[in-house]
């Protein structure tokens, strides 16, 4: 089975704890990252399967490091779950049009991020499991 590993990019640590705990518990990798100037070299660095990648960061703004990661050509299909503790209709339409792969707005149940992780990862993991398949 392929290694499923998250970035979490994520400045406020109570918040980035219980994620890391909650996944880490369902079986994920969980590489926690609080700088928004540093995401985008943690996700070239790291490869994760999927980035879970806060809205509001100090340095650089979610939006502006998702719209990087998809002009990326290497890193562009990464799988992207947006955070946001603004949960507006303009929110979700900016992380859209940015290109997340899914968006949940704090607060949020545990068994919601958990969910949307692996279902934004689920094309990645199969594919990665599917590689090595003789056929």
């Amino acid at each position: 089975m392929a290694e499923k590993h998250v970035l979490l990019i994520e400045d406020e640590p109570n918040i980035a704890e219980a994620i890391r705990f909650i996944l880490t518990r369902a079986g994920w990798n969980v590489t926690v990252e609080a700088s928004g100037i540093a995401a985008l070299a943690r996700i070239a660095a790291l490869r994760p399967t999927a980035v879970i990648l806060d809205l509001m960061l100090p340095g650089r703004s979610g939006l502006e490091i998702l719209a990087e990661l998809r002009a990326d050509a290497d890193l562009g299909a990464t799988p992207v779950l947006m955070l946001t503790a603004r949960g507006q209709g303009r929110d979700r339409e900016a992380a859209a049009a940015a290109g997340a792969s899914a968006f949940l707005a704090k607060p949020f149940a545990n068994a919601d991020v958990l969910a949307a992780l692996e279902a934004i990862a689920a094309p990645v993991l199969a594919g990665v499991a599917g590689a090595g398949k003789a056929g």
